[in-house]
């Protein structure tokens, strides 16, 4: 028999308020392989993320890449580590604090935020549960993926339902699943870009450059393509830019299956061969620098560029903790609390 956790009775005529959960992806405990192999263990069982049968897909899983991956993944997790810590924990730290503040200023006490991991540590569990604690009866979720994806977004939401399932008073529960064409993202994103060309003048192209996804979840219906397609559109349009002045790429693609293209590194090298010395590349899916962009942008694919002829070629940093972005966050869920 399923064994339901409920509230304690005085909790029933609490005034009702709202919790506000973020969410990211997550990361290792430490950049070492025991902290990596836990960490991918967890990732890569997740069926939403790789959508092969459970049977083979463990067999792989365990008895190859768990084997292998961790400690080459360790290396690069360590060539991006700081004092800190994580650059992914850190900066999610720092949106929370941000979001905090201005959900008080315009909510006061009646909004509580919580941050989460939907891999290691804090836990989406018990992030919920603590709302769950304190009598919150409404709660708003918001992964911070702008594009809506399978792997990211719904695997969040399988995460919630997860817990949720569990207790007897089912709260009011508001999922944001996407926030790719909010105004105020795409501005601080076009803000970014024209900060860039200030400091270092306009380049040959623009490289808007998304997490990579199999070719076949297309296929069979995922949004995430159509959300990315969107969000270049809106952003060059909101720099005034020409279809020559920029491409949309795919980044971080793993194994034999065909990913969604163009490919970054192979369009970073095709660029630099065909001329184009000047290069200046944004990654608007990622909402806090982590691995993918510190590591394989910053570093692997300049290396991509510079190596195939090019001569100048700058990271432009994810949004993170800057105020216009935290604004688009805080106008997002303000949103969802409103309605």
């Amino acid at each position: 028999m399923a064994r339901f956790l409920g509230r304690t009775k005085e909790l029933h005529n609490k005034k009702a308020n709202v919790g506000v959960l973020i969410t990211n992806l997550g990361t290792p405990e430490a950049p070492t392989s025991a902290g990596l192999r836990n960490f991918l263990r967890e990732f890569l069982s997740d069926p939403r993320v790789v959508e092969i049968p459970r049977v083979v897909w463990m067999i792989i899983l365990h008895g190859i890449i768990l084997r292998v991956r961790p400690k080459k993944s360790a290396a690069l997790y360590k060539s991006v580590w700081t004092d800190e810590g994580s650059p992914l924990m850190v900066i999610s730290k720092q949106q929370e604090v941000k979001i905090r503040q201005s959900l008080t200023e315009k909510y006061g006490d009646d909004v509580t935020l919580a941050l989460a991991m939907r891999y290691g540590e804090p836990t989406i569990e018990k992030a919920l549960n603590s709302f769950q604690e304190s009598g919150v009866n409404d709660i708003v979720i918001l992964p911070l993926y702008p594009q809506y994806s399978g792997p990211t977004t719904a695997s969040t939401f399988d995460a919630v339902v997860k817990t949720i399932q569990k207790w007897r008073w089912i709260p009011s529960l508001r999922f944001i699943s996407g926030y790719h064409d909010n105004p105020k993202y795409v501005k601080a994103l076009a803000h970014s870009v024209t900060q860039h060309i200030e400091q270092h003048g306009k380049p040959d192209k623009l490289v808007l450059s998304y997490h990579g996804m199999p070719k076949l979840f297309l296929e069979q219906g995922d949004p995430y393509y159509c959300f990315c397609s969107m969000t270049t559109r809106l952003v060059t349009e909101e720099l005034g830019f020409d279809k020559d002045d920029f491409e949309m790429t795919f980044q971080s693609r793993f194994g034999k299956a065909k990913w969604l293209k163009p490919y970054t590194d192979v369009t970073l090298e095709k660029l630099a061969q065909d001329g184009h010395k000047h290069i200046a590349i944004i990654s608007p899916a990622f909402s806090a620098d982590c691995l993918e962009t510190l590591e394989e942008l910053e570093h692997e694919n300049r290396a991509v560029f510079m190596d195939a002829g090019g001569e100048t070629y700058h990271y432009i940093p994810a949004l993170n903790d800057d105020e216009l972005h935290i604004e688009a966050l805080v106008d997002v869920i303000s949103t969802s609390i409103n309605k």
